[in-house]
């Protein structure tokens, strides 16, 4: 049975260090409203959102009638000097799920999206010259196994890679790469309709090929039409994120009755979070999942 939840970064919760910051909404409300407009899980937002003590966790998760499946860890894995703290962090966390009971939960891996500032500025529109050297495909596959190995080893959690924009893995070309580098027993793929989609890719074709590494679902649909006015302003990920390049489900170019179509056809069982990722401050983030909610009822889910 596929289930749905949602995240804290549709309610602006990002992990990137922003001023708009001050504006976030907190963890407390972020989970009532998550509950009131009908989904049941959700995933963990940055270190520190929510409780980092794993009773206070799971006391808040749970009195909700919620479950925990996974979060976001993002590591600069082009760079080797930063793989140790990587794998510090990961742990970190998957300490922090497993002791709040949530064992089945994932490791959401990622490059450090936003800290480069060529492919920051160029997200959406970038080209071969701005990708990897072949030393740093190697070193950061490697990354991306030795976090996957060190969380599996010590509590049992399974990672996933989480392709995104503004960062060195955005492109299907690039996506394609990395998972020809990595063990596919070792390190799963969390497929993101709408950075497959904003990146150049088409997300239905991206599940036929994938369709065996996918252990986690990310539904976020892309407005190619913000995407333009961003590119024609020569605006940057975060502009992008301003003119709402993720839009409402059903609003923008991902087919996901073809993407729930083939999940079904595939016997996939896991989870798809709803992503609609916002800077604080933006919209009514309440009203964004409940109307993302009724559109996935649509999809017979």
């Amino acid at each position: 049975m596929i289930k749905i939840a949602n995240a804290p970064c549709s309610w602006g919760a990002l992990e990137f260090d922003l001023e708009e910051k001050s504006e976030e909404i907190g963890f407390e409300r972020v989970l009532d409203e998550i509950r009131e407009t009908g989904y049941i899980g959700t995933e963990l937002g940055d270190w520190g959102y929510m409780p980092t003590n794993p009773n206070l966790l799971h006391t808040e998760i749970d009195k909700r009638g919620l479950e925990l499946l996974g979060a976001f860890v993002p590591v600069a894995l082009a760079d080797s000097n930063a793989h140790g703290k990587g794998v510090e962090t990961a742990l970190r966390v998957a300490e922090l799920m497993y002791s709040a009971g949530y064992e089945n939960a994932f490791i959401v891996l990622a490059d450090d999206n936003g800290s480069v500032p060529e492919r920051t500025q160029h997200a959406g529109r970038i080209t071969p010259e701005m990708g990897l050297s072949e030393t740093q495909w190697k070193t950061y596959a490697g990354g991306a196994e030795r976090v996957a190995r060190a969380v599996k080893d010590q509590y049992g959690l399974r990672t996933v890679f989480h392709h995104h924009c503004a960062g060195y893995v955005e492109t299907p070309e690039e996506l394609d790469r990395l998972m020809a580098l990595t063990d596919p027993e070792l390190l799963g793929l969390c497929l993101d309709m709408g950075h497959y989609a904003f990146g150049g890719g088409d997300p239905v074709q991206a599940l036929q090929k994938h369709s065996n590494r996918i252990w986690h679902v990310h539904f976020k649909d892309f407005d190619p039409e913000a995407a333009r006015g961003s590119r024609e302003a020569n605006g940057d990920y975060f502009d992008a994120l301003k003119r709402g390049v993720f839009c409402e489900l059903g609003k923008g170019a991902v087919n996901f009755q073809a993407v729930v179509d083939l999940l079904n056809d595939k016997g996939y069982f896991g989870w798809i979070v709803v992503e609609q990722d916002i800077l604080p401050g933006m919209g009514d983030p309440k009203a964004c999942a409940r109307a993302n909610r009724d559109f996935i009822k649509t999809l017979g889910l």
